[in-house]
């Protein structure tokens, strides 16, 4: 036995609330991915973040590549040898005070750190944001960066060149040394970049 039929008023009524029903749950559908692509991505979240390092496995002269805020930074831990190459040159370089803020204070001293051997730098060129290569004493690319070369890094580009310090030569088209981020150790073989903290 069939419903009875609804008079034609009930029956416009529960149709307008079908389609009303209908459209707002369509409405709301489209609404949360676009709300969503509002916020920022966990890529976007992370990029401001600082970023932990392990440094155990870091050989002395090895150096390791790391990402932070979208760039690469570099973790070196430097050899008796690469500390003793940044003696001696001063007047070779444009800024070997570091007086220029290429750098937080506590890495405002010659070998540009906290502790000698573990240098950290963004890789980016001070001149027109080009990623230089390690170049050390004694390499094949070495001699094309002149006799007596101590090791550091040279930027393809425009050639630019640098000390194991991140302290730029004269008369290169970088006019700053490379940018020492803000950094701190958590542990002897643990570092957090992107965040400041008792570098004592």
């Amino acid at each position: 036995m069939s419903a009875p039929a609804l008079p034609p008023d009930a029956q416009r009524r529960t149709l307008i609330h079908a389609t009303a029903a209908a459209g707002g749950a369509a409405a709301v559908a489209a609404a949360v991915p676009f709300v969503s692509s509002l916020a920022p991505s966990e890529r976007a979240r992370s990029m401001g973040a600082a970023v932990e390092v392990d440094i155990a496995a870091l050989q002395p002269g090895e150096m390791l590549t790391v990402e932070w805020r979208g760039k690469p930074v570099w973790v070196v831990r430097r050899t008796p040898a690469m500390l003793q190459s940044l003696q001696g040159h001063d007047g070779e370089l444009a800024d070997p005070a570091s007086a220029k803020d290429q750098q937080p204070p506590y890495a405002r001293n010659a070998h540009r750190s906290i502790a000698p051997e573990v240098f950290v730098a963004i890789g980016i060129c001070t001149h027109l944001g080009c990623s230089p290569t390690q170049v050390a004493e004694g390499a094949p690319q070495a001699a094309l960066l002149g006799a007596g070369w101590p090791g550091g890094f040279f930027c393809p580009c425009h050639g630019s060149t640098f000390d194991n310090a991140g302290r730029v030569y004269r008369n290169k088209p970088a006019p700053t040394n490379l940018e020492v981020p803000p950094h701190r150790f958590l542990s002897a073989t643990r570092l957090r970049i992107g965040e400041d903290g008792d570098a004592a």
